[in-house]
């Protein structure tokens, strides 16, 4: 027997996860001769730039109680020796802004060297910091994966989405999966980062049941592969089977509703039963940080300090970011011109699967042209030259 998905029904518990600890100035150490800018996290604070943006002067309280509220918030080096050089721009907030988000799906059973990065998107920012764009890169791209004496790897041809498991490997931990993630992706698109963020998607869940859930268009019909119900509440497979009654299948069905946590999370992660596969799958992961961000900035989240401190911790349960030395707090409050409507989702080889002559997932030269636009900050103008990479998510 089959079941539309449940609207509003009991959410699932959520899972421990296994973080890094929180450190305190995991980042490259300050230089002697410039003191790096007091807004630097604006750079590096995924949090606000994904649930902050559109948020105007709407903001309320003061930066005490946000500082106090991101305390939550776990920080590690995630880059390494990757972040944007001086000449870069690296160590100004003058110019654009690259944000590497990884995703994670860090369940208790699994161990932390046993992740993949599933999710991969470049947030760029151009220095105008007036727009926001989310590039997906397709997490089965065959990459040179260099060699990283963190975790004893000594390089290679892999997936993207490898590269983040052979850095944790050995005690590199999720730190070091991101670090190699980084520096793979830099060798591969040329991109540099200001900063990075790893979202465990169960973490997640907690950030979206905080906004009381968010309105999602499911653009065609799809089966879950992750859950199923029991005595009609949603389960993973594995608790599931644990608990010997009978499983229902859950299927997203087509249509725009609102959808609490686990719904929104679980349409997000789909990509069997999808006509494009894992490129689906990466606009509707677009689609939900846009609708969160939407939810974010009309709810009435952002003018109710409470709302706000309890939005923030949520969030700190689900990233762990490289925030350098700066205070998550000085970001929260800066980028107000950065709307959650100014946030344009862009596909990579246009939605579609492209093999190289092995049959492995290759980037097309029109995507190799948007990641230099990346670098350059002229995306808007390749754009205008390419509408057809955005894409059309409501």
């Amino acid at each position: 027997m089959t079941v539309q998905t449940p609207r509003r029904s009991s959410s699932l518990d959520r899972d421990a996860v296994s973080a890094p600890k929180r450190t305190a100035g995991a980042g490259t150490p300050l230089k002697v001769k410039k003191k790096r800018d007091p807004l630097w996290a604006k750079l590096t604070v995924v949090l606000g730039a994904l649930l902050m943006m559109g948020s105007g002067a709407g903001i309320v309280g003061t930066k005490w109680l946000v500082s106090n509220a991101t305390n939550a918030v776990t920080t590690d080096d995630l880059l390494g020796g990757t972040k944007k050089t001086a000449a870069e721009g690296g160590s100004s907030l003058e110019g654009p802004i690259d944000l590497l988000l990884m995703g994670v799906d860090a369940r208790k059973r699994w161990s932390v060297d046993d992740l993949h990065a599933d999710t991969i998107i470049i947030l760029h920012i151009p220095a105008s910091h007036d727009q926001a764009y989310l590039v997906s890169i397709p997490r089965d791209t065959e990459v040179d994966v260099p060699a990283f004496a963190k975790s004893k790897y000594g390089g290679g041809k892999a997936k993207a989405t490898e590269a983040f498991f052979h850095g944790a490997q050995n005690g590199g931990g999720w730190a070091g999966g991101a670090q190699l993630m980084a520096q793979t992706l830099k060798n591969a698109t040329g991109i540099s980062f200001d900063g990075a963020a790893i979202i465990d998607f169960n973490g997640f869940k907690g950030v979206i049941d905080s906004l009381d859930g968010v309105k999602m268009c499911v653009d065609q019909r799809v089966k879950s592969h992750h859950m199923v119900t029991v005595d009609g509440k949603p389960m993973y497979l594995a608790d599931a089977r644990k608990t010997g009654k009978t499983q229902t299948p859950i299927y997203h069905e087509k249509g725009c509703r609102d959808m609490e946590g686990w719904e929104a999370l679980d349409y997000a992660r789909q990509r069997y039963g999808l006509t494009n596969g894992d490129y689906d799958r990466q606009r509707h992961q677009q689609q939900l940080i846009k609708a969160m961000a939407k939810k974010a900035s009309t709810s009435g989240v952002l003018t109710n300090p409470v709302k706000i401190n309890s939005l923030i911790k949520s969030a700190g349960k689900a990233f762990v970011l490289d925030t350098g030395d700066v205070p998550v707090a000085d970001f929260i409050f800066t980028l107000k011109g950065v709307a959650a409507n100014d946030l344009v989702l862009l596909r990579s080889n246009n939605g579609t699967f492209a093999g190289n002559g092995s049959g492995r997932e290759a980037i097309t030269e029109k995507s190799r042209e948007m990641y230099r636009a990346v670098k350059q900050d002229k995306l808007a103008d390749f754009i205008i030259s390419n509408p057809d990479v955005v894409a059309k998510e409501k």
